[in-house]
């Protein structure tokens, strides 16, 4: 029988900078000003995968826009 294989669920927000590339205060700047969604699990706040690939649409959209 072979291992199951987990694929996570959430993110955390230094996870999400490691991701982006960004440093851990300006990515949680974007999660307060709610730039980048998140929840409050606990004391802690997780981001979904689809909440990051929704950012950078945003992001290259309006790159998109103001290069036109």
């Amino acid at each position: 029988m072979t291992p199951a294989t987990i694929n996570r669920k959430w993110h955390t927000t230094a996870e999400v900078a490691e991701m982006l590339g960004f440093s851990l205060s300006k990515t949680k700047l974007l999660v307060l000003t709610g730039e980048i969604r998140s929840v409050k699990v606990g004391r802690n706040r997780r981001i979904l995968p689809a909440w990051v690939d929704e950012y950078v649409s945003r992001c290259a959209a309006e790159a998109e826009r103001w290069s036109a």
